[in-house]
């Protein structure tokens, strides 16, 4: 009896275990079920936004589980960064030899840093700011006679605008900036920051074709108190933009005024300029043909640009081509360009096209440069350039050799 009663009693025991099992491994079970919803729901959370369904939860789930839900799924919720840096470094230098006037060849090194900052202040607004730092081993009172369109030594506002997004396709910048259409260097310095007005907007046609309206209202804000003021329109055509073969028509409409400042403080350079001020009026119209092909990595690109100064009767014309293979922006990338230019007398503004060109107008000659990735923030570019002003029988030849960066 004693041995029957013992295998009862462990009968029972083990029957008390096994149960205890089940229901242990019952709730454990909903546990895990629950706990499988409660993921679940954080899914679903970060998808929907927890700040629309957030009274809802509380309202119909426990306390426990809403409450821990919402939290959770916020802290997963990092906010994205509202603000990046931007910047760039140039060190140059420059030979000249060849110069009018029987000018003793010279070389000089120069350098220029800028450094700024974009808040995205709202999803359609940002805020843009930079300042520009320089130093040459000229003096600034060369800057004149060096036909520069930057003080050598200094430091001051690069850049400060806000800019309105009040589409995918259209934009409005109010402040000092780089000018916001596209020209080449034969009618404007991209180095240069006018301030006022600028608005782009595109109309998408089919999936890769854009006809794009631009338009600024400026002032020209070059050097020695430039009260200039400058009008621009543009319009272009971008045929299969980012394919690997595409191409670009742009037609563009300046208007320069209020030029008397830059004439007095000695800028009309090679332009018509009569007891201080200039002979014609500069009313711009430039056509830009620019064709584009991928081949690997060496793209290659061909740019031709006629413009005419309306605003002349006479020496008004001024023409460029270039090509470019190759690019030194990409790392361990070689470029090779070429560029042919004829500017007559009055077909640019002499003080707002590139410096890189000794003579602003009046002149034609060449460039040829070979350029190098060292990575993919810095580069080398050597150039060389073959010029003759109009009435001379010199050419003056100059050798830029050009390290930059760019973050």
């Amino acid at each position: 009896m004693d041995a029957i009663g013992d295998d009862a009693r462990i009968g029972a025991s083990k029957e008390r275990k096994i149960e205890t099992r089940r229901t242990q491994r019952t709730r454990r079970k909903g546990w895990l079920n629950a706990h499988s919803h409660f993921h679940f729901l954080l899914r679903v959370l970060r998808v929907l936004r927890v700040s629309i369904f957030s009274p809802l939860l509380l309202a119909v789930l426990p306390p426990a589980f809403a409450q821990d839900a919402i939290l959770a799924a916020q802290q997963d919720e990092t906010p994205a960064r509202s603000w990046s840096t931007f910047g760039d470094v140039w060190l140059g230098y420059d030979h000249l030899s060849g110069l009018p006037n029987n000018r003793p060849d010279f070389s000089r090194f120069r350098g220029r840093a800028r450094a700024g900052v974009l808040w995205n202040l709202a999803s359609e607004w940002e805020l843009v700011g930079s300042v520009r730092v320089a130093d040459g081993s000229d003096a600034n009172r060369d800057n004149r006679r060096n036909n520069d369109n930057e003080r050598s030594d200094g430091i001051g506002l690069d850049q400060l605008l806000l800019r309105w997004r009040p589409g995918e396709n259209t934009s409005v910048a109010l402040g000092k900036m780089p000018l916001a259409i596209d020209l080449s260097p034969m009618v404007w310095d991209q180095d240069l920051r006018p301030a006022g007005v600028a608005v782009d907007h595109s109309l998408p046609v089919g999936e890769l074709n854009r006809l794009q309206f631009g338009a600024g209202l400026f002032a020209g804000q070059n050097l020695y108190g430039d009260e200039s003021r400058i009008g621009a329109l543009q319009l272009a055509w971008r045929w299969h933009e980012g394919a690997p073969l595409r191409a670009s028509a742009l037609l563009t409409y300046l208007d320069f005024s209020d030029l008397d400042e830059l004439s007095l403080q000695g800028l009309g350079r090679t332009n018509t300029v009569s007891r201080g001020r200039f002979v014609n009026d500069y009313r711009l119209v430039d056509l830009q043909l620019v064709g584009h092909y991928e081949a690997g990595r060496w793209p290659i690109e061909l740019r031709l640009d006629r413009v005419r100064n309306v605003g002349a009767d006479a020496a008004r014309d001024g023409a460029r081509a270039s090509l470019t293979v190759g690019s030194r922006l990409q790392p361990k990338g070689w470029e090779f360009g070429y560029a042919n230019q004829r500017i007559q007398r009055d077909a640019v503004v002499a003080a707002f096209n590139s410096d890189e060109w000794w003579f602003h107008s009046a002149t034609h000659g060449q460039l040829a440069s070979i350029g190098y990735g060292l990575d993919a923030t810095w580069n080398l570019k050597l150039s060389g350039f073959h010029e003759q002003r109009d009435g001379l029988a010199r050419h003056t030849d100059r050798i830029r050799l050009d390290l930059a960066a760019r973050w």
